[in-house]
C-alpha cells in the first residue's frame, strides 16, 4: 500500500477526480430545476434508500436530537462552538471605516453581511457535527441573518445539536448534488440563498462548481487530503497517526508524506499499514491508501516547492524548526507546526475552520471564515474642496475617453 509516489502524477491525479462527476451532477441538478420538492424525495428514494414526506426538520425533532446524544458530547460541542465563535470573532471586520486621505476627500470602506447563505453538512458513513459548527458558526458572527442546512437522510442527532447549538433553526433532509441545487435554485420548500458553502463528495463539489452562474460557492471542497513534512527529527508514529487519520475519513482520501529521509518514510508506511490491519474502518482506510504515499527529496527548500506544487488542504509541518519552514511555504488551506499539532484539533476544537480548499484549490484560494459571508461597498465623501483637488483630473481623464457628460457632472459642481 505505503510506496513511493511521483508527485506531478499524484497531483493530477486529485484535480482530475471530478471530471468523472459532472455528467452525473448535471442530471440531478436538472431534476431538481424542474421537479422541486418531488426530485428531492424521489432522489433521496434512489440514493439514500429513505422516504421523506417532509423535507424540513421540525422543532420537536431537533429538540429530540438531545435525548439521543450523550451530554458528555453536548458539551464538547458546546466547548468546540465556543472555541471555533472565538477565533472567528477575532476575523470580524469594522462595519464602516472612512479616511480623510487628504483634505476633503474621505475614503473607506463599508462591510455587509449576505442575507442568506446555505450550509452543505455531509453524512452517510458518519455523523459530522464539527463540519455543522465550522459551516454555520462563521456566518453567524459575520451576522447573516438567514441561514439553512441541508444534509443527507437521516440526519444524525449529532448533527442536529451542533446547528441547534450553532442557532440554525432551518434545517432540511436533503443530500448529494441535489441538496446543492435545491439550496441555488430554491424549490416549494427550500428558499434560494446567495452562497452556498461546505465539503461534500465528488458530485457535491461538482454540483457546486456546475452552479456557479447561480449561486456564490466558497470553493472546491471535495475528498480531504493532507501532505506531511518530516525530516530526520520527525517522530515516524506521530506522522503514520495523521496519515492514518486521514485515510479513515472515505475511500477517496488521501495523504502524502515529503521527507528528506527515507528511514523515517518506512518506518511511517510500516506503522500505517499495521494501523489499516487493525482498524474498524479497514476497508475505507485500504481503498484510501491507494491515494497515497511518499516523496525523498534532497532538502527542505525542494520540500517547500513540492508543498506548493500540491497546494494541500491540510499540510502539517514536522521538521525541527518548523517556524522556519513555515515561512516557505505559500500554498496550503491549514498549516499545523510542529509535532503536538494533529490535524485532528484543526479539526474539531482549536477554533481554526476546517473547511478548506482541496484538490490544489489552496493555490488560490482561503479556507473558510467570516469574510466568505461578508460583501464590501466602497465609500468615498468629497468637499467643494476636496473635489476641487482632482477635478481637473477627473474632466481630462472623461475627455480622452469620450465621456463628455461624465466631466460634465464634476464641471457643474464647480460652476464651470
Amino acid at each position: 500500500m505505503w510506496r513511493a509516489i511521483e508527485i506531478e502524477t499524484w497531483v493530477a491525479g486529485r484535480r482530475s477526480s471530478l471530471a468523472g462527476a459532472r455528467e452525473a451532477a448535471a442530471g440531478i441538478i436538472e431534476r431538481v430545476r424542474s421537479g422541486g420538492d418531488q426530485a428531492l424525495r424521489d432522489l433521496a428514494r434512489e440514493f439514500d434508500r429513505v422516504e421523506i414526506e417532509s423535507l424540513a426538520i421540525t422543532e420537536e425533532e431537533r429538540l429530540a436530537a438531545f435525548e439521543s446524544v450523550d451530554a458528555r458530547l453536548v458539551e464538547a460541542l458546546v466547548e468546540a462552538e465556543a472555541r471555533i465563535t472565538a477565533f472567528h470573532e477575532l476575523q470580524r471586520p469594522q462595519g464602516l471605516w472612512l479616511t480623510e486621505v487628504e483634505p476633503g476627500i474621505t475614503l473607506g470602506v463599508r462591510t455587509t453581511p449576505l442575507a442568506r447563505v446555505g450550509a452543505y453538512v455531509p453524512g452517510g458513513r458518519a455523523a459530522y457535527p464539527s463540519t455543522a459548527l465550522m459551516c454555520t458558526v462563521p456566518a453567524r458572527v459575520a451576522g447573516v441573518p438567514s441561514i439553512c442546512c441541508c444534509s443527507p437522510p437521516p440526519i444524525h442527532p449529532l448533527t442536529l445539536v451542533a446547528l441547534e447549538i450553532a442557532g440554525v433553526r432551518e434545517v432540511y433532509r436533503v443530500g448529494g448534488a441535489q441538496a446543492i441545487a435545491a439550496m441555488a435554485l430554491g424549490t416549494e420548500t427550500i428558499a434560494r440563498v446567495q452562497k452556498v458553502v461546505g465539503p461534500g463528495n465528488v458530485y457535491v463539489t461538482a454540483a457546486k462548481q456546475l452552479l456557479q452562474d447561480r449561486v456564490e460557492i466558497d470553493f472546491p471542497a471535495g475528498p480531504s487530503e493532507v501532505a506531511i513534512v518530516a525530516d530526520s527529527s520527525a517522530d515516524p508514529r506521530f506522522v503514520a497517526a495523521d496519515v492514518f487519520a486521514q485515510v479513515e475519513h472515505d475511500p477517496h482520501a488521501a495523504a502524502v508524506l515529503v521527507t528528506t529521509d527515507r528511514g523515517v518514510a518506512e518506518a511511517v508506511g510500516r506503522a500505517v499499514e499495521a494501523m489499516a490491519a487493525s482498524s474498524p474502518r479497514r476497508e475505507i482506510a485500504e481503498q484510501a491508501l491507494a491515494h497515497c504515499g511518499y516523496v525523498l527529496v534532497d532538502s527542505l527548500q525542494n520540500a517547500a516547492e513540492a508543498i506548493d506544487l500540491i497546494a494541500p488542504e491540510h499540510l502539517s509541518i514536522q521538521v525541527a524548526d518548523p517556524l522556519a519552514m513555515l515561512m516557505t511555504v505559500r500554498n496550503a488551506g491549514s498549516i499545523f507546526l510542529g509535532p503536538y499539532s494533529p490535524v485532528a484539533c484543526g479539526d474539531y476544537a482549536a477554533g481554526t475552520n476546517h473547511v478548506l480548499p482541496t484538490a490544489g484549490h489552496a493555490a488560490t484560494r482561503s479556507g473558510l471564515d467570516v469574510r466568505h459571508f461578508c460583501k464590501t461597498s466602497t465609500v468615498q465623501q468629497l468637499s467643494r474642496e476636496g473635489l476641487e483637488t482632482i477635478a481637473d483630473t477627473v474632466e481630462a481623464i472623461a475627455i480622452a475617453e469620450g465621456l463628455a457628460a461624465h466631466a460634465a457632472s464634476v464641471r457643474v459642481r464647480r460652476g464651470t
